[in-house]
């Protein structure tokens, strides 16, 4: 049979299918935050608005001072812990230090600190007596402020003492020796060369220092740093240029108190 040309057939639409409706949610499951429309348990999201269903609880707003530079925090939650630890650094600092301080060394460290940042001032004693003095060399020309008169010892174990109206911070002691700070007078006289330096606190409580003065005019440091001093005796213990009608000659001595 002869083969001939066929027409395409023309598409035939699928006839729809019917699909049975889904039942309707239970309409007594949890009602939507947003609308109240109830929906099944363990949706996520409203079935009508879309809504979140799982809402949690917002945190309540920060207080001013928690907004506030270096209070501020992102995230309320754990937000204290780092203030409290900053807190409790502080206060184990505190005692630290305080107890530092209530050591002698704590104590002496850190007042020697402020003596070398601080600032000096001479104070003048109220008065001064001598143990012994040479006829003409009181003790008062030891802290008249001139070096060209002097408190003349007779001999060693003689003490000048000096006392103040009000306690201070006694942070050095300046001495000069010899009947005058002119080289060509200076070895006209008798120079101490050592003695010791007796200081007395309000509390009655005794700091003793050997000092060794040079042998040659000018004046002479001794650091001290002792608190409420309210006398000071310097001894005389050793010297050089003793000779019958020389004394033991002491031109100055100054006191500086912390400022």
């Amino acid at each position: 049979m002869p083969v001939v040309a066929v027409r395409p057939a023309e598409p035939i639409a699928r006839r729809p299918v019917v699909r049975p409706v889904a039942a309707e949610e239970d309409p007594e499951g949890p009602p939507c935050p947003a609308c109240g429309t109830p929906n099944l348990p363990g949706r996520r999201f409203c079935r009508r608005c879309a809504a979140p269903l799982d809402t949690r609880e917002q945190p309540k707003p920060l207080p001013w001072w928690r907004t506030v530079w270096p209070f501020r925090r992102r995230a309320r939650g754990g937000s204290g812990r780092a203030l409290r630890r900053t807190l409790l650094v502080l206060a184990v600092v505190g005692v630290l230090f305080a107890g530092f301080l209530l050591l002698p060394a704590g104590r002496y460290l850190f007042e020697d600190v402020r003596d070398k940042l601080g600032g000096t001032a001479e104070i003048g004693p109220a008065k001064a007596t001598a143990s012994s003095e040479a006829p003409g060399h009181p003790a008062t020309a030891a802290i008249d402020g001139v070096t060209n008169t002097y408190w003349g010892a007779p001999t060693l174990g003689s003490s000048l003492t000096c006392v103040f109206d009000k306690p201070f911070r006694l942070v050095g002691v300046v001495v000069h020796t010899g009947v005058s700070k002119e080289p060509q007078e200076f070895r006209q006289g008798g120079r101490p060369t050592r003695a010791d330096l007796i200081v007395t606190t309000t509390d009655g409580e005794v700091h003793e220092k050997a000092v060794a003065l040079a042998d040659k005019p000018g004046p002479q440091t001794v650091r001290t740093g002792i608190s409420d001093v309210v006398s000071v005796r310097l001894v005389l213990r050793a010297a050089s240029g003793q000779g019958e009608g020389r004394p033991i000659a002491v031109g100055e001595v100054e006191f500086f108190k912390r400022t």
